[in-house]
């Protein structure tokens, strides 16, 4: 499986995003799938997961309310809305997959300014 995530940019404090992550391969919609973020300096920490129908998701507590993952099996993609940003949400954000092994996108660069 690769995973290529796009969406990334430099935004105000209080501006939304949105992250996008298309997998290629197949069996796509057997995988769990989340979204970790490593800002500089820090360890990379778990931002979002969600089951492989879309049934079940789980989030850091500091975004619970403002982001929400999702995915479209059909498009082989993850997403991951982010609103009201703000500068602690600073980070590269990673696309991951999970189903026997683990695989790591390359990540996407987010940077809120106040």
């Amino acid at each position: 499986v690769q995973l290529v995530e796009s969406g990334g940019g430099l935004v105000q404090a209080g501006a939304s995003l949105r992250l996008s992550c298309a997998a290629s391969g197949r069996a796509f919609s057997s995988y769990g799938m989340a979204w970790f973020r490593q800002a500089p300096g820090k360890e990379r920490e778990f931002v979002a997961g969600i089951n492989w129908d879309g049934g079940s998701t789980d989030y850091l507590d500091s975004v619970k309310g403002r982001f929400t993952i999702s995915r479209d099996n059909a498009k082989n993609t993850v997403y991951l809305q982010m609103n009201s940003l703000k500068p602690e949400d600073t980070a590269v954000y990673y696309c991951y997959a999970e189903r026997i092994y683990e695989y790591w996108g390359q990540g996407t660069q987010v940077t809120v300014s106040s």
